[in-house]
């Protein structure tokens, strides 16, 4: 009886071998770009997928706390109950982690996401907490605990309106804060980058360079520092209102944050970006 079950059992084999296996989605075959970051995501067509097929490793989010609900909306004006922060981006992660054994994409930890607060920032803060905690999705996220910080799957960065005092008293938190450049507490040395592991600011209030000829050395030298100070706090360093318009001005911009080591790249462009840190980067 053995003998003809290894038999069917080997032929079941060559035959599964021969034949051709289904190729993974586009999202999941892409190199993951650690600089790019989806500025706004939920205005693109497929929030969060399109920025998953070109690679991007940082997507944001805006919210409104509208009851108990958490919608996702750049203005007022544009809510709809159906764009929830869970349907948009918790539930497609949850999903994704599981179906790659813990990662956005397979073999890369660091993919962040980051929340920005619309409404009042304690009811929101106090919302978004609770929903992150949820064991749906309790697994996903980077966590402090008692004094240490532990990577996971998705790190969540609350801006916006952020409760820094609330958020500095917690215990424990599965959300970071999101610091401000020009504010001394906030980045470098002041800080502490297990609530703070990331400072952004507006380009614009502190660089007048736009792209158009070289950047003038000063300029240069400033941004180095930033960054500089930045990374030896073990902090990561995003800038908004950078020019996003195609051109030679963009990629200039662009050319020097990533010669500067700029760990996220604001961009409303994702095609743009990406093709530019894939050749670049």
């Amino acid at each position: 009886m053995r003998r003809p079950l290894l038999l069917l059992l080997t032929i079941l084999g060559l035959v599964a071998g021969s034949m051709p296996v289904a190729a993974a989605p586009a999202h999941e075959r892409v190199r993951p770009l650690a600089q790019a970051h989806a500025h706004n995501d939920y205005e693109h067509p497929r929030p969060l997928f399109d920025a998953l097929d070109e690679g991007f490793t940082s997507v944001e989010a805006d919210i409104f706390l509208v009851g108990t609900e958490l919608l996702v909306a750049h203005d007022p004006e544009d809510l709809d109950p159906a764009r929830t922060l869970s349907s948009l981006y918790l539930d497609p992660l949850r999903e994704r982690v599981i179906r790659n054994h813990g990662a956005v994409y397979r073999g890369y930890r660091g993919f962040q996401l980051l929340i920005d607060i619309k409404t009042e920032g304690e009811s929101t803060y106090a919302a978004l907490d609770a929903l992150l905690r949820d064991p749906r999705y309790a697994f996903l996220w980077s966590s402090y605990r008692y004094g240490r910080v532990r990577q996971g799957a998705v790190t969540a960065v609350v801006s916006g309106n952020r409760p820094c005092a609330t958020m500095t008293a917690q215990p424990t938190r599965v959300a970071f804060y999101d610091g401000r450049i020009a504010n001394t507490t906030d980045l470098g040395p002041g800080s502490d980058a297990r609530l703070t592991p990331l400072v952004s600011d507006n380009w614009t209030n502190l660089f007048t360079w736009t792209g158009i000829g070289a950047m003038p050395a000063d300029q240069r030298a400033k941004l180095r520092d930033i960054v500089g100070t930045a990374h030896r706090a073990g902090q990561r360093v995003r800038f908004w209102a950078t020019p996003d318009v195609p051109g030679p001005e963009r990629d200039a911009i662009w050319g020097e944050l990533v010669a500067a080591g700029v760990d996220h790249i604001n961009t409303d462009d994702l095609k743009g970006l990406a093709d530019f840190l894939r050749e670049h980067g």
